[in-house]
């Protein structure tokens, strides 16, 4: 089957535009490029890859654009433009000419007003979105379900993605907080038709988490959204805080062991290519 990682990022701190990324961490602030992860990929029978944005610029993207030009395995780039400012409906409509552009993520977990995605001077980019036939990838924590609920089912015919399964909060894990997320989730699930990213959760634990609590997470996702709309992703480099590549990706195929096949081509491929359309 064609496999996909449907999330991972390529960065050179030297650029200066990750205001997130702490300078003294030695796994995070060093430059990661194409060369780094090409003999993974051939281990891991990955063949396409989605680079998402992990800086705030628009020269971040048009990097990201740089490097997918050269590098045949990346199928398809997440960038982002500033939400706050409407005259960038004219770089969202060039960037759109690229054909390895496919859509955009604001940064939303990194804003403080949890209720900023719903602002009236934001919403021209979603509609912009939707007229352009780009993608809007999710990304926030469980305390924003409620507003994507709320934003999703204002623009039903975005395509949008919910980054990271919403990063449930292993870290300060009980049953009434998974019962929290999960409600959150299925809520997604049945009032939209948002796929989910099987990705990003190992570093929302403080150590590598065990893979029984795992499970109880990514068999909900996979039971509330369906395996044609969830997709596996890699969030490469950032999982190495808890984990190497190929662990995370062997992990995911124990945790998916039980799927059929059909829907582990879905979940290990095929999902992603029909949303990013690769």
């Amino acid at each position: 089957m064609t496999r996909i990682d449907a999330h991972h990022h390529f960065w050179h701190p030297a650029r200066g535009d990750y205001g997130w990324m702490p300078a003294d961490n030695p796994i995070l602030s060093r430059p990661y490029g194409p060369t780094d992860l090409t003999s993974t990929l051939q281990d891991t029978g990955i063949t396409k890859t989605v680079l998402v944005q992990a800086a705030p610029t628009v020269g971040e993207t048009e990097y990201l654009l740089g490097i997918a030009d050269s590098t045949p395995y990346v199928a398809a780039v997440v960038g982002w433009i500033d939400f706050e400012d409407p005259n960038q409906i004219t770089t969202l409509e060039r960037l759109a000419r690229h054909p390895k552009f496919v859509g955009v993520r604001p940064m939303i977990q990194d804003i403080a007003d949890v209720d900023w995605m719903l602002k009236p001077s934001v919403q021209w980019a979603y509609q912009a979105l939707v007229d352009l036939d780009l993608t809007f990838d999710c990304l926030g924590f469980p305390r924003h379900q409620a507003n994507f609920l709320t934003l999703l089912q204002r623009y039903p015919e975005l395509r949008a993605v919910l980054d990271h399964c919403l990063k449930p909060q292993l870290r300060t894990h009980s049953e009434a907080h998974l019962a929290d997320w999960a409600e959150g989730m299925t809520a997604l699930a049945k009032g939209t038709e948002a796929c989910c990213k099987l990705s990003g959760i190992v570093t929302e634990a403080d150590d590598m988490p065990d893979e029984a609590l795992l499970k109880r997470y990514t068999d909900h996702v996979i039971a509330a959204f369906g395996p044609a709309r969830v997709m596996w992703g890699s969030d490469w480099p950032v999982a190495r805080l808890r984990c190497d590549y190929g662990d995370w990706f062997d992990m995911a195929d124990r945790l998916t062991a039980d799927q059929t096949e059909n829907a582990r081509k879905q979940i290990f491929g095929e999902t992603a290519a029909a949303f990013y359309r690769i």
